[in-house]
């Protein structure tokens, strides 16, 4: 019999996942205190929500968002990062897990769809929302800096061949 507590968690899990971008099931065994705060901590600087449910709590939130394969990459005691920008927790979680290799993505669900611990891996290769924006906007840019260059160039040509009509007509002068 679920008690009203237990609906209330599946309940939040299937709300954070359904209302956010990424959800990345993790391994969060062999790490200590100060580790998991550092944890914590780089992940909230990336307005991620790290959160631990028992898997079978997960499993039934998962199986009534009829995502139940995803249900299969938890092993352990699994805890949930909970992100809008896709990127930004892997890129945390693959940084993390190079330190303290117990910290692993096993898998997620990635708006709606299951992914898997090497398809977040390369997700986390990705650069991140900023520096796709910035190369955008360099890459519009660039032609527009080089027409600028050369309508430049126009006047400051004419003015070098001036100075060098005028250097010629003072040395005929002067000889």
């Amino acid at each position: 019999m679920p008690t009203p507590e237990k609906e209330a968690i599946v309940a939040e899990i299937k709300e954070l996942i359904s209302n956010n971008s990424i959800a990345i099931m993790t391994q969060y065994v062999g790490i200590d205190v100060e580790q998991a705060t550092l944890l914590r901590k780089q992940l909230r600087e990336s307005d991620t929500r790290f959160k631990v449910f028992k898997n079978t709590l997960s499993r039934l939130a998962l199986r009534d968002l009829g995502l139940e394969e995803a249900a299969d990459m938890m092993e352990g005691p699994t805890a949930w990062a909970f992100c809008e920008d896709p990127v930004a927790p892997a890129k945390v979680l693959k940084e993390f897990g190079k330190e303290a290799p117990f910290v692993a993505m096993r898998g997620g669900i990635l708006d709606g769809a299951i992914v898997t611990d090497v398809q977040l891996k390369a997700l986390a290769d990705l650069p991140s929302r900023e520096e796709l924006i910035a190369q955008v906007v360099g890459t519009i840019a660039m032609p527009l800096r080089n027409t600028v260059g050369v309508l430049s160039a126009l006047p400051r040509n004419l003015v070098n061949a001036l100075d060098q009509i005028r250097q010629q007509k003072e040395d005929a002068q002067a000889a």
